[in-house]
């Protein structure tokens, strides 16, 4: 077991969690669990005009929500600032980076002739052995000294050999802008180097800035870690997924009733699988997963999928989890006469957890409206008599199969089919013309409280 192994997941808090951004934190835990390593959690936040600290507390939330552990503390960059100028210093002193006193001015120039010539804009260099006297007036950044010709080329654990040809893609970057503030790719490595990160899986989004970072890497005299770079998720149509293909947020997940371990088992397979396995729980997880098994191509977002996951743990979670869920929207079932009774006979057809309270609240709570629309499709003067009857007949049936064999006698006597009264039963005990079973909704309410509601729709129908 490889116990050195340290993963991480370093988000920046401008927003909320994205599923790309869970997915990835996920593919971290589960390499770091699966190998008896770590699992880190970093903040970075040191660009001070776009942090929000509600979004912080929403990526710690998500993480609270999915049971997704971190080991240690949460590293936050905005409190190491004095730590990255130490480095830069370091750099400067060994003349593996400089100040540069280029101007915005001098450098729109430099682009527009360079574009002009159809050549790659790029920073020229052009203090990058400077000896003289600095121009005044000019707040310089810090630049490195980055290779000048050849080529990067490291291992991906996803896409195999990548190589770059340092004319195609480098120039002296800046690692540190004129206030001083360090930049992404710069805090970026210092934190892994210093926080030990051998392994770094994250989406090829971030797959330029690879070489930046070997290059520091380099310079600093620390050990590069494992790259694994994820194709993106993709919605359904082909595109990069977004909003306008269904929630991004995590934590619109929860608000839509969607369970922690839906959410992490469809997002698992988005990229990664295991033989033709579907299912998966999250423990089962940790002991399966290796990154080395990741698609390199893109995978689509398919929230059929993703329901269709949500029904089955509705369905096979214990009480006490969905309870647990369900406590979450104020909702708590742990108070209710046969509780596990009622949520079994719920759960066969709920997607979701807000359905789950939807029909719970429908069950326990004595019709104060009906669903017109159901009325008017359903009820008649007809099978409002035999509604009349049927409540009146009902004596001392406890349980389904009682209500069923007490129900088919009653059909065959008045010469009906179920048909004819099965919707008015419904209508009258849940309001609506969706339910549960009837015979076991006639079970959970008893024989007492169901000839009530018949009575107050025949009142409310005026019969």
């Amino acid at each position: 077991m490889q116990k050195n192994l340290i993963t991480r997941f370093a988000p920046s808090p401008t927003g909320y969690l994205h599923i790309g951004g869970l997915r990835t934190a996920l593919y971290n835990y589960l390499y770091a669990k699966n190998k008896g390593g770590k699992f880190l959690l970093r903040i970075e936040d040191t660009d001070l005009k776009r942090n929000s600290k509600e979004a912080t507390l929403a990526i710690i939330e998500a993480f609270k929500w999915c049971g997704l552990d971190y080991d240690g503390e949460v590293v936050y960059q905005s409190n190491r600032l004095e730590l990255y100028k130490q480095y830069i210093q370091k750099l400067l002193d060994e003349d593996k980076a400089y100040y540069c006193y280029t101007s915005k001015e001098e450098l729109d120039e430099l682009r527009k002739a360079q574009e002009a010539r159809k050549e790659r804009p790029k920073y020229d260099g052009r203090y990058r052995d400077f000896k003289g006297t600095p121009p005044s007036g000019v707040e310089p950044v810090v630049r490195i000294k980055a290779p000048l010709s050849g080529e990067i080329s490291f291992n991906d654990g996803i896409k195999g050999e990548v190589k770059f040809k340092v004319e195609d893609i480098l120039d002296d970057f800046i690692i540190a802008r004129s206030d001083g503030t360090p930049t992404y790719n710069f805090t970026v490595v210092i934190d892994d180097a210093l926080m030990k990160v051998s392994d770094v899986i994250r989406g090829d989004d971030h797959l330029s800035n690879t070489p930046k970072q070997i290059v520091l890497y380099e310079a600093l005299g620390f050990e590069i870690p494992k790259f694994f770079h994820l194709a993106m998720i993709h919605g359904e149509d082909g595109k990069k997924l977004s909003k306008r293909h269904g929630a991004t947020d995590v934590m619109e997940y929860k608000t839509m009733g969607i369970l922690p371990e839906a959410l992490l088992n469809f997002l698992v397979r988005l990229g990664w699988s295991h033989n033709d396995d579907e299912i998966f729980s999250l423990s089962e997880l940790e002991k399966l997963f290796d990154p080395h098994h990741i698609s390199k191509s893109a995978s689509s977002y398919n929230f059929k999928k993703l329901e269709w996951l949500n029904t089955h743990y509705i369905k096979t979670l214990p009480f006490e989890r969905i309870n647990e869920q369900l406590k979450e929207f104020g909702f708590d079932l742990s108070s209710v006469p046969k509780a596990g009774f009622l949520l079994d006979l719920l759960r066969q057809r709920a997607k979701t957890l807000l359905e789950i309270i939807s029909g719970a609240k429908s069950i326990l709570e004595s019709p104060k409206n009906y669903d017109e629309v159901a009325v008017k499709k359903f009820i008649n003067d007809e099978n409002l008599i035999f509604l009349k009857n049927y409540a009146n007949e009902l004596k001392t049936q406890n349980n389904a199969k009682e209500f069923e064999d007490f129900t088919n006698e009653f059909l065959e006597k008045n010469g009906i089919k179920l048909k004819d009264l099965a919707q008015a039963i419904r209508i009258a005990l849940t309001g609506g013309a969706v339910s549960p079973s009837i015979f076991e909704v006639l079970e959970f309410l008893g024989v007492q409280e169901c000839k009530q509601r018949i009575q107050n729709f025949l009142n409310f129908k005026g019969k």
